[in-house]
């Protein structure tokens, strides 16, 4: 069941909904106002105002998908564990690391699955970076750049909604860029010696947080990097890049969600043709990184097959806010 029914959550549904070997069992959302226009479009499927009514009186389920603001995923997702299902959460997982590690206890204690959501991992860029990598052909690690310029103003941060809160939202990393740390991390492993500087160029009275900032920090297993990020751009989104350089070379991986390798040049080494990054599939016109949501629902529903493994599993979860709230300690 989809708790949470967004944006975000009506793709989870949709792709729920597509897929084969799943089932959509219902939809939760506190506002009841979406009732008509979600059995219209989810037709025969039960519709929830919260999760302890869910919980208490419907259908049983396998897995719980959480895509509600973000300060409620834990409380949410914690809950599901203990009425035994596993549980699928948006990023980021938490919004604190005490209650992500509450996450990781209860799974371990009841024995069920966590999925946390980081669908760029799908991308075929940064499966060939995270690849390369891997087979020792960058060398030794010098710099890593990740820029991060998008645009968030008033038209997204609309008043009496959740999105700018510090207790729902948390922050620009969590929900803007926690993709990007995620792959940060996944590819690079963890960060030290971080130091940032936090600006609010035109969110003050709109938001609670920040809308850009400057952090640089250590690669702990050698090297350096940097992450500069905003919401301040103005009208449309204009970057998302990742840039190494190395030992044996360099590379480059840009585009809306880093979805395109824009430069490559390592010793002995031709890049090969990778798949496309929006693959032609059944499951309707998503693109960017919302067509690998596909991917994240094939894996979950593998995964409690038994036939693979969480590709993003709770400790890589916890490790991704774990790493933002050690930057978001600064700003004190």
């Amino acid at each position: 069941m989809i708790c949470g029914v967004g944006h975000i959550g009506r793709r989870h549904a949709s792709l729920v909904a597509r897929q084969a070997e799943a089932q959509l069992i219902a939809l939760i959302d506190m506002r009841s106002e979406l009732r008509a226009d979600l059995a219209a479009e989810f037709p025969g499927v039960p519709f929830f105002t919260s999760l302890e009514d869910y919980l208490a009186h419907g259908s049983t389920a396998d897995v719980l998908t959480v895509a509600t603001p973000n300060g409620l995923h834990a409380p949410q997702a914690v809950a599901g564990l203990r009425h035994g299902l596993h549980v699928v959460i948006e990023k980021p997982i938490a919004l604190r690391k005490t209650d992500a590690e509450l996450i990781v206890h209860t799974a371990l204690q009841t024995g069920r699955l966590v999925f946390g959501v980081m669908q760029n991992r799908y991308s075929p860029p940064a499966a060939w970076l995270k690849q390369v990598y891997d087979e020792g052909r960058l060398g030794q690690v010098f710099l890593v750049q990740l820029n991060c310029f998008w645009n968030r103003d008033a038209r997204y941060y609309r008043p009496g909604g959740w999105k700018g809160t510090q207790a729902l939202d948390g922050g620009t990393l969590f929900t803007q860029f926690s993709h990007f740390v995620d792959l940060l991390y996944w590819v690079f492993g963890d960060i030290t010696n971080i130091s940032a500087r936090f600006q609010d160029f035109i969110h003050t009275g709109i938001t609670d947080f920040e809308d850009s900032g400057l952090v640089t920090f250590d690669l702990v297993r050698g090297g350096s990097g940097t992450l500069s990020y905003s919401t301040a751009v103005w009208d449309r989104n204009l970057e998302s890049s990742l840039t190494v350089v190395a030992e044996r070379g360099s590379l480059k991986i840009g585009g809306q969600y880093l979805d395109k390798v824009e430069y490559c040049h390592l010793q002995d080494y031709v890049l090969p043709a990778l798949p496309p990054t929006n693959p032609a599939n059944d499951y309707g016109p998503y693109q960017g990184s919302a067509a690998n949501h596909v991917q994240v629902i094939e894996n979950v529903v593998d995964t409690v097959q038994k036939r693979s493994f969480a590709t993003t599993n709770a400790l890589e979860g916890l490790k991704v806010v774990e790493i933002i709230e050690r930057i978001y300690a600064l700003r004190r």
